[in-house]
């Protein structure tokens, strides 16, 4: 099929006595045509070509598994990845995967297509040539084979240095618990959506979000677990039952939130817990144990090891919490997690955050873990 009537150039000429001012969201926003994409897509126009300058720019979202149809550009195009992580695949079956800050230019008349991975979106912006009026030339459709060509690596969510190292559910909970934290909750959606098809249970999902109130703060908490609710309802909508899982438990007999919480801290920690900064505001710490260690973690439904991986998510995702990051790193090898395993969870988020939130964490890795294997 060829076709280019899904044409993103929206001419308008501008004033040639001044410069062109777009406001942000005044050009035109669309989903991508199910002719040329397959799965959820959606344009945003950001600027028009005009007479002095034959090309458009564009920011395209990609939700996982969504992506382009085969299709080539008769004056090329660049694009730059701003957020997520994709693949773009050329007719000799070379499938390359592409992160947050990559840029690639692609000549004209190359057939090619682009999208997001499995298990992650992926927006990038399109700088778009035109020749004789036309910028595209559409195709046909790419088929699940094409799609994963030689990249089996980003369709199981592991990379080549973790391998097995994460179980698919502690994989699946890292977005869910990133995008809690920072609030990005398109991305979010789509992370609920792959946990749930990956076997996460709505309670392992709900428990993520109730615990990161605690470090993210009750409005992210809150607004993630109004996504998640949304989100179960229209599966239920459409026939998709997913599971419920464990409910919480109650405190062990005989304690109260305080002194359970201390005996949790004490072994998140490998010690008790002291210093100048609790001498100096002993309640921070009275609340610590009493609400975070005793009646956070005393309510089940994810260990330890699910609670640290879903913490040291959130502060990766997080600006300025470079102190706590790296305590969370500590307390999370105190409780089995491996180097290997912390590493894996520094890849995954590369893979599905940003390679912003990978490096932080591998470089708290490096500082806390230096010695261990």
């Amino acid at each position: 099929m060829t076709a280019s009537a899904a044409n993103f150039a929206f001419s308008t000429a501008p004033s040639a006595a001044s410069q062109t001012f777009y406001s942000a969201g005044t050009q035109k926003s669309f989903k991508g045509p199910e002719a040329y994409f397959t799965g959820d897509v959606q344009v945003q126009m950001l600027f028009p070509g005009n007479d002095t300058a034959h090309y458009s720019g564009a920011y395209v979202t990609f939700q996982p598994g969504a992506r382009t149809a085969w299709h080539s550009h008769p004056a090329g195009q660049h694009m730059v990845v701003t957020s997520g992580t994709g693949l773009t695949g050329t007719r000799d079956g070379k499938v390359v995967e592409i992160k947050q800050g990559d840029a690639i230019w692609c000549p004209p008349d190359i057939d090619h297509w682009h999208g997001a991975t499995p298990a992650s979106p992926m927006t990038h912006l399109v700088v778009t040539g035109s020749k004789n009026g036309e910028n595209v030339v559409w195709k046909e459709k790419v088929t699940d084979a094409e799609y994963q060509g030689n990249n089996q690596r980003t369709m199981n969510m592991k990379s080549s240095n973790s391998a097995d190292a994460l179980t698919p559910n502690q994989q699946h909970m890292i977005p869910v618990a990133a995008f809690t934290a920072s609030g990005d909750l398109q991305r979010l959606d789509a992370a609920i959506v792959a946990g749930l098809d990956a076997g996460l249970s709505v309670n392992e999902i709900k428990e993520i979000m109730i615990h990161l109130y605690a470090y993210a703060g009750f409005p992210r908490a809150l607004n993630g677990l109004a996504t998640l609710m949304n989100r179960i309802e229209t599966r239920k909508a459409a026939g998709i039952e997913d599971p419920v899982g464990k409910e919480a438990s109650a405190l062990p007999a005989g304690k109260t939130s305080r002194e359970f919480g201390e005996q949790v801290q004490t072994e998140l920690v490998g010690k008790p817990v002291t210093g100048p900064l609790f001498d100096f505001a002993p309640a921070i710490n009275e609340f610590l144990q009493s609400h975070l260690f005793g009646d956070l973690f005393g309510r089940g439904i994810l260990d330890y090891k699910a609670r640290e991986i879903a913490t040291v998510s959130a502060l990766a995702s997080m600006d300025g919490v470079e102190s706590q990051l790296n305590s969370h790193i500590a307390i999370a090898n105190n409780v089995g997690l491996t180097k290997q395993q912390l590493t894996a969870l520094a890849s995954v988020l590369s893979d599905t955050v940003g390679e912003q939130a990978g490096s932080k964490t591998r470089q708290a890795i490096q500082g806390v873990l230096a010695n261990k294997e």
